[in-house]
């Protein structure tokens, strides 16, 4: 068996896939941590952000929402300042708007139970064959990143919300014949 082939050869890739990508995420703030850094991606490649994952992380307070949506301008020209991330103005703002809007669902019903009810709290299970059978978005990813918006969040179109849901688990697009995929239990 060989790893999905998006994977390649870089080592933080390798054990991005490895052990992250796929793997069912519950917890809230780790959830949105995943896809706020999908949205900074947008328009980079993702090992650009697994590069520069811990930068984020120390930038953004660990990604703590409570932290974030305090957050006003002084904190927007600290951001844009700093070379470790990714310094985009719409990003930034995203980021502080979206942790004010994850408080929001968080108090309400729990932003973990708000992202997994969209695929009624199971993963979905693809057995793709090859990349050219993975999707860019499905109608659930549109479906969510419509609800989303709904709800005030920037950044979190439908190609952003369907990765987002591969890498935090709630899909799994790992190849059918990748050592990953939950029909080969090596996990």
């Amino acid at each position: 068996m060989k790893r999905c082939s998006w994977a390649g050869p870089d080592e933080i890739y390798v054990r991005y896939h490895d052990t992250e990508w796929g793997v069912p995420q519950r917890d809230g703030r780790a959830l949105w941590e995943q896809l706020t850094l999908e949205g900074f991606q947008s328009g980079l490649s993702w090992i650009t952000i697994l590069k520069k994952r811990e930068n984020f992380r120390a930038a953004f307070a660990n990604f703590d929402p409570k932290i974030i949506a305090m957050w006003g301008n002084r904190e927007i020209e600290r951001l844009l300042n700093n070379d470790g991330i990714v310094r985009h103005r719409g990003k930034i703002e995203a980021t502080i708007n979206n942790a004010r809007r994850w408080i929001e669902i968080e108090n309400t019903q729990g932003f973990s139970d708000y992202i997994w009810s969209f695929v009624d709290f199971e993963p979905i299970i693809n057995r793709p064959e090859n990349m050219t059978g993975v999707a860019a978005k499905t109608e659930i990813a549109t479906n969510l990143a419509k609800d989303l918006k709904k709800r005030g969040f920037k950044f979190c179109g439908p190609t952003t919300v369907y990765a987002f849901m591969q890498a935090s688990g709630l899909v799994c697009d790992h190849l059918i014949d990748c050592p990953c995929h939950p029909d080969n239990q090596i996990r």
